[in-house]
C-alpha cells in the first residue's frame, strides 16, 4: 500500500472513531451539531440498539468513499444507465433486396447503444454501431440483425431475394427490307442475350443462336413477333414487314458509250431494266418494249439523256449524259432550274449540265459562304459528273446556291438554281401533354385569363410601335428563312457533342450529319439545331436542342445545348439553368410551321390550326422571368411593395408582382392579340396570315429571346408564301397585352395547367 492510500486510510479509521463517539453520544440521547456527509446515514429509532454493530460497515462505506475521493463526487463512468435501455436500430438494409444466384448484395445497418452487433445466418459480428457487409446467398434468405447492450438485445430483418435466373433481353430485332413487293422476301435479324431458344411468329421457325436471321415471305402486311425464352421467362419483341399494293419497274444501269463525242459523232444509249412494259428516252420520240437494248444518238451539244422506264404501277427514271465536245464558244451552266423535294425523303436527283470551253468539266458550288448557302443538308454533288442526290433531305425551306463549273483549260461559268424544300414538321405538335401551358389557349372568351397588370408585364413601352416581323418563310437573300427542325428515328446513332460556351446537358446524343443548322452551315449566327427523337426501343421521344451547332464531320460542337428526356411529361428544366435560349424555354414546340397552318389543305388554302404560343423577340426584356420560363437575359430591375430592390435574374410572381421596375417584359409572358383590335383586311386574302393571326388571339405569343422587337419565329419551309405573310406587319406591339396565367400554374417546375 503507497504512503497515498496509508494517509487516506489512517483520516478514515479517525473518522470512524468519532463517528464512534458521535453514535454513542446519540444512544445517551444528547443531541449534536455537524454538517451531514453524503456517506453518513442517521439511524432510526430500533436502529440506535445496533448502531454499534454497524461500525465496521461504517468503516467500510467510508473507506469507499475515501478511495473514491469522496462520496459527493463519484466518477460518472462509474454509474449505470439512469433507464437501463435497450439499443435501437435505426435501419437495417440491403441492396439490392433481389439478385441472381451468384451475385452479392450488401446489407448495412445503424444503430444507437449498441456495443455489439450480429447478423445470422452466419458468424458475422461488429462493435460497430453502424456499417455494412457483403452477402452471396444462394437461396431468398432472411438476414437477423442483433444489436445487443448489457440492457439487452433488439433485431431487425432483412429478406434478399434470389433469382435463379434473370429473363432473356432482346437487343435488336429487324426487317430489311421493311417494305417488299409480294412475292419478295425479307430477312428477320435478331440479337439477344441470355436465350435458351428464339421462336418467331407466325409461322413455325426456332434457333437455340443466340443471334441470327431468315427470310420471310408474306403475301400480306405481317407483324412479326420474335420470342425469346429461358428458365426464367420470356420477352417479346415485334417487327412488320409491309406489303407494297404494286411494284415500279427497276432501272439496274442506263450508260452512254462514249460519254463525250465530237459534234456529228454518236454515241450509245445502253439500257438494263426488270418489271418494265416498255421504256422511252428522250429528248427524241424513242420507245421500246424490250427489257434490255441500246439505240444510238448524235446530239449537236451536250445532252441529258432520260431513260423511263413504264409498268402498271408508275414509271421510274435514271439519266445519262452525252459531251459533246466543242473547238469554241464560252463555257456556260446550262440547267437552269432543279426539282423540289421533302424533308426526310429522298431527292429525285438533278444533273448539272455545262456546254462550251474545253471538256472535262468539275463541278462544284461556291465558295462565297456569306452569298450563297450550300446545298440542303443531305444533299451532294458529284464533282465529276455534276449529279445532285440524296437519299434522305435533312433540310427545309428554299436553297439558292450558285453552282460552278471549271473546264479542263481553267475557264468558269456559274449559274444559281434553286432548291425548294418542303418541310416535315407536324410532329413538333406532339411535343409536351394537351395539359401543358404550351399548348393551353389563354384567349379572356374561353379562358377567362385576366390581363397581367404587373408593373414588369408589359413590353417595353419604347417598343410598342415596333410591328410583327415574320422571321421565317420560303428564303431570304438566297438562304432558308427560319429555324428548321428534324425527326429521327428511335435508333438513330448517338455522336459526340463538346459544349464550348455555356450549360450542356449532354455530350453525346442522337444527332444525324444531315441535321440542318439556322441559317445553314454557312451560318456565322445562332445556328440553331433542334432534333426529336422518336419513342422506341423502350425510350421515351425526346427532344435535343443546341446552339450555335457545327457539324465536325462526326462529331458536333455547340456553345449550349438543352435536353427534354421524355416530352410526354410536363417537366422543364431547372430554374436559372438555361437552354439554347434565354428564356430557358424549348424552341422547337413554340416555332409556327407550314404543315399546322397548312393542315389538310394546301398551300394557297390552308385549313390548319396553330395550338401553342408563337415564340418573339425583343431588343431587350427585363432581368426576370415569370413561369413557364426558367431564365432570362435582360436588363433593369424591380422594386419590392417594401421598397427593397428584387434580386434580378430569378422568377417572379405574377400573383404577388413587384411594385414597379425600371425596365419591363420578363422573359416567358405570354401577350394575346386584343380582342378590341380588328383582324388586317390583308387577311382576306392571305389565307396563311390569316391561320396565325387567329392563333395570336387563341394562344398568343411567348417573349422567349432578345433581338429585334417584333420578330416572330417559325420554321424554314418552301411552301410559305413571303407575300402572304406580310401581312402579319399589319399589327403593332401595342396591339398585344400581357395576360396572367398564375391561375392555372401547378408549380414552377411543371408546364402542366390546372384546367
Amino acid at each position: 500500500m503507497n504512503s497515498g492510500y496509508y494517509a487516506a486510510i489512517t483520516g478514515l479509521m479517525s473518522r470512524t472513531l468519532t463517528l464512534d463517539t458521535i453514535a454513542n453520544k446519540r444512544l445517551e440521547g444528547n443531541p449534536i451539531s455537524s454538517t451531514s456527509s453524503s456517506c453518513e446515514r442517521k439511524p432510526s429509532s430500533p436502529e440506535r440498539k445496533s448502531f454499534g454493530l454497524n461500525l465496521s460497515a461504517h468503516f467500510l462505506i467510508l473507506l469507499g468513499c475515501a478511495l473514491l475521493a469522496g462520496c459527493g463526487s463519484v466518477n460518472p463512468s462509474m454509474q449505470s444507465p439512469a433507464n437501463g435501455a435497450v439499443p435501437t436500430i435505426n435501419s437495417f438494409t440491403a441492396g439490392p433486396e433481389s439478385i441472381i444466384s451468384g451475385s452479392s448484395s450488401l446489407l448495412s445497418w445503424a444503430t444507437s447503444g449498441a456495443e455489439t452487433i450480429a447478423i445470422a445466418p452466419g458468424t458475422f459480428t461488429s462493435t460497430s454501431t453502424s456499417g455494412s457487409v457483403s452477402v452471396s446467398p444462394t437461396l431468398t434468405t432472411t438476414y437477423t440483425l442483433t444489436a445487443t447492450d448489457p440492457a439487452g438485445s433488439v433485431t431487425s430483418l432483412q429478406t434478399i431475394t434470389v433469382d435463379s435466373e434473370a429473363k432473356p433481353t432482346i437487343s435488336s430485332f429487324t426487317a430489311s427490307p421493311a417494305s417488299v413487293n409480294s412475292g419478295s422476301s425479307s430477312t428477320l435479324s435478331w440479337t439477344t442475350s441470355g436465350a435458351a431458344s428464339i421462336a418467331i411468329a407466325p409461322g413455325t421457325f426456332t434457333s437455340t443462336s443466340a443471334s441470327g436471321s431468315t427470310n420471310v415471305s408474306p403475301t400480306a402486311t405481317t407483324t412479326y413477333t420474335l420470342t425469346a425464352t429461358n428458365a426464367a421467362g420470356s420477352v417479346t419483341s415485334t417487327q412488320t414487314v409491309t406489303i407494297s399494293a404494286g411494284s415500279k419497274p427497276t432501272i439496274s444501269s442506263f450508260t452512254a458509250s462514249p460519254a463525250s463525242i465530237d459534234s456529228g459523232s454518236s454515241s450509245t444509249l445502253s439500257w438494263t431494266t426488270s418489271g418494265a412494259a416498255s421504256i422511252a428516252i428522250t429528248p427524241g420520240t424513242f420507245t421500246s418494249t424490250s427489257a434490255n437494248g441500246s439505240t444510238s444518238v448524235s446530239p449537236t451539244a451536250t445532252t441529258t439523256y432520260t431513260l423511263t422506264a413504264n409498268d402498271a404501277s408508275g414509271s421510274t427514271t435514271s439519266t445519262a449524259i452525252v459531251t459533246v465536245k466543242t473547238s469554241g464558244g464560252a463555257l456556260a451552266i446550262t440547267t437552269v432550274s432543279c426539282p423540289g423535294g421533302t424533308q426526310g425523303a429522298a431527292y429525285a436527283d438533278c444533273t448539272i449540265v455545262a456546254s462550251g470551253g474545253t471538256p472535262p468539266y468539275t463541278y462544284s458550288l461556291s465558295t462565297d459562304v456569306t452569298d450563297y448557302p450550300p446545298l440542303p443538308q443531305g444533299m451532294s454533288l458529284n464533282a465529276s459528273t455534276g449529279l445532285i442526290s440524296s437519299s434522305l433531305i435533312g433540310g427545309q425551306g428554299t436553297y439558292i446556291p450558285e453552282l460552278v463549273v471549271h473546264d479542263s483549260a481553267g475557264a468558269q461559268a456559274t449559274q444559281d438554281i434553286s432548291f425548294a424544300i418542303d418541310g416535315s414538321n407536324s410532329f413538333l405538335a406532339s411535343i409536351f401533354p394537351s395539359n401543358s401551358i404550351f399548348h393551353h389557349r389563354v384567349d379572356a372568351a374561353t379562358t377567362g385569363l385576366p390581363v397581367d397588370t404587373s408593373p414588369a408585364a408589359p413590353m417595353y413601352s419604347g417598343y410598342l410601335s415596333e410591328t410583327i416581323k415574320p422571321f421565317f418563310g420560303d428564303q431570304y437573300n438566297n438562304f432558308p428563312n427560319g429555324i428548321p427542325a428534324i425527326e429521327v428515328p428511335y435508333n438513330q446513332p448517338d455522336v459526340s457533342v463538346s459544349t464550348t460556351q455555356y450549360q450542356s446537358y449532354y455530350s453525346s446524343g442522337p444527332i444525324p450529319a444531315y441535321a440542318p443548322p439556322e441559317g445553314t452551315a454557312n451560318s456565322t449566327g445562332d445556328r440553331h439545331v433542334l432534333v426529336y427523337l422518336e419513342a422506341g426501343g423502350g425510350n421515351k421521344p425526346a427532344l435535343y436542342e443546341m446552339w450555335q451547332g457545327i457539324y465536325e464531320g462526326g462529331p458536333w460542337t455547340d456553345s449550349s445545348n438543352a435536353l427534354w428526356p421524355d416530352v410526354t411529361s410536363d417537366a422543364l428544366t431547372l430554374q436559372g439553368h438555361g437552354t439554347t435560349d434565354a428564356a430557358g424555354l424549348p424552341v422547337a414546340p413554340l416555332l409556327v410551321n407550314a404543315d399546322e397552318v397548312i393542315g389538310t389543305g394546301t398551300a394557297s388554302a390552308p385549313t390548319g390550326v396553330v395550338q401553342h404560343p408563337i415564340r418573339f423577340t425583343l431588343n431587350h426584356m427585363v432581368n426576370y422571368w415569370v413561369w413557364p420560363a426558367t431564365a432570362t437575359a435582360g436588363t433593369g430591375y424591380c422594386t419590392a411593395v417594401g421598397g427593397n430592390t428584387i434580386s434580378t435574374y430569378q422568377l417572379i410572381s405574377q400573383s404577388s408582382p413587384p411594385a414597379s421596375c425600371t425596365m419591363s417584359g420578363p422573359a416567358g409572358e405570354i401577350y394575346r392579340l386584343k380582342a378590341s383590335v380588328a383582324t388586317p383586311a390583308c387577311a382576306t386574302t392571305s389565307p396563311q396570315a390569316s391561320v396565325i393571326i387567329t392563333a395570336f388571339r387563341n394562344y398568343g405569343i411567348i417573349l422567349a429571346d432578345n433581338g429585334d422587337s417584333g420578330g416572330l419565329i417559325g420554321t424554314p419551309d418552301a411552301r410559305w408564301n413571303n407575300n402572304d405573310l406580310a401581312c402579319l406587319r399589319s399589327l403593332i406591339l401595342s396591339d398585344f397585352e400581357p395576360v396572367n396565367v398564375s391561375s392555372i400554374m401547378v408549380n414552377t417546375g411543371s408546364g402542366q395547367t390546372s384546367r
